[in-house]
């Protein structure tokens, strides 16, 4: 019979590591096309839009793939989802650096990069995070979350080298056969499944937060929704800069070389924001802690349209990393919350996906504000009415929870917790 381990434990700690080593090196793809998304559109001579087309199919992948992930690892466990993934990081590197046209390497990005690889290392991961930890859920969720910015802090520099010292295509094999040497190893200390799943965490409970079959007192389908189209209008904000800092700093006269140090400190410091915004999750919950990520991001996303210096990009590279960081981890949060435990991991991938999607929508759609008006001022503009829809949701999400509460608090009741929900 196979040992089980405890929430919170030694074991979960150490499976945690494992995890934020799994993320960083999974969610390499969409920084490493965004690195040589100039070389890519030079090579096959096609407009930014167009250029921007792989990472838009990767991320619809990565969101898509997510779901079906998180429903394979329900059934088997996250060693075999992250096996595959490792296979198809691996494949997918190496067709994409052999590819012959635009839309051989967009397909290539969303099917095996996107969907067969790194879905397998995000949503899943997550999601099996979360019922490894009760005390400590939420930055153990950040820790987790932040293989992410981990992963944007590390590649760009590097992929940027060997772009150019020995061009982008071998620089897609050499990661494709790193990808196949190291990630199966990982897999390995995955095996144990996750204990059942955990009561609320010590906040939610504190701030009057139960799982519940009516979220927010909505209705489970209407909640969830809700939480997709805040996802979403978030990243197609938070898309903006990650994915065209490189070439907005090309088209400064600042260099590729410029930009990519730029988004490796905006996600070096997304690493900082997404501990530290774990932390604050712990003790505010993961709604309030959306609509502070909301507000920052949209200030950050402000300070773009007045600076554009190589000082000041630098700068406010950092403050933007710094601001946004906690975002989509919260809503993995916010879903452990608010509804029930034992739908946890297929709402998480919905949710994540929702994010993922937003990122693809964000990339592709500021690439065509830019070829229709030849300019990034308006594309920063985009944004920020997207991250304006985001805070309002959160503050209508909100909203209902003081309501909820308040009515609580004056006519309390047995019947407060639907019969069928088992925190």
């Amino acid at each position: 019979m196979p040992h089980t381990h405890e929430p919170d434990s030694r074991y979960a700690w150490t499976r945690l590591l494992t995890t934020l080593a799994l993320m960083t090196i999974g969610s390499g793809a969409m920084y490493v096309v965004s690195v040589v998304l100039p070389a890519v559109q030079a090579e096959f001579g096609v407009a930014r839009a167009d250029a921007s087309l792989p990472y838009t199919l990767m991320m619809v992948g990565f969101g898509l793939g997510g779901i079906a992930m998180g429903k394979m690892a329900d059934r088997f466990g996250v060693m075999p989802v992250v096996l595959l993934g490792s296979l198809g990081l691996g494949t997918g590197f190496i067709a994409a650096g052999m590819s012959g046209s635009l839309l051989g390497f967009a397909l290539v990005h969303g099917v095996l990069l996107g969907a067969l690889g790194s879905a397998a290392t995000f949503a899943p991961l997550v999601a099996d995070t979360s019922l490894w930890f009760v005390r400590r859920r939420g930055i153990a969720v950040a820790i987790c979350a932040s293989g992410n910015y981990l992963a944007g802090a590390v590649w760009p520099p590097i992929v940027q080298h060997f772009v150019e010292t020995a061009g982008w295509r071998h620089t897609y094999i050499g990661l494709g056969i790193f990808c196949m040497a190291t990630m199966p190893l990982l897999a390995l200390m995955m095996r144990p499944r996750p204990p059942t799943a955990a009561a609320a965490s010590p906040a939610a409970r504190a701030g009057g937060v139960v799982p519940s079959s009516r979220p927010f007192g909505l209705g489970l389908t209407q909640a969830q929704v809700l939480l997709c189209v805040a996802g979403v209008a978030c990243c197609v904000a938070m898309a903006m800069p990650q994915v065209h800092i490189v070439a907005y700093c090309s088209d400064l006269g600042f260099g590729a070389a410029r930009g990519a140090e730029m988004l490796s400190l905006m996600l070096a410091c997304g690493i900082v924001s997404r501990l530290v915004s774990g932390l604050i999750c712990d003790r505010i919950g993961g709604l309030r802690t959306l609509l502070l990520g909301s507000v920052l991001q949209g200030l950050a996303l402000l300070l773009f349209l007045p600076f554009d210096g190589l000082v000041s990009l630098y700068v406010i590279s950092a403050l933007f990393g710094l601001f946004q960081g906690g975002i989509v981890p919260s809503y993995a949060i916010i879903v452990r919350e608010h509804f029930p435990p034992a739908e946890a991991g297929a709402r998480v991938g919905t949710v994540i996906m929702a994010t993922l999607f937003g990122m693809a929508l964000g990339g592709w759609m500021s690439g065509k504000v830019f070829d229709l008006t030849g300019s990034y001022h308006a594309a920063f503009l985009n944004g920020i009415g997207w991250n304006l829809l985001n805070l309002s949701i959160a503050l209508f999400l909100l909203s209902r929870v003081r309501g909820a509460t308040r009515r609580a608090s004056i006519f309390p009741s047995p019947q407060q917790q639907p019969p069928g929900d088992r925190p």
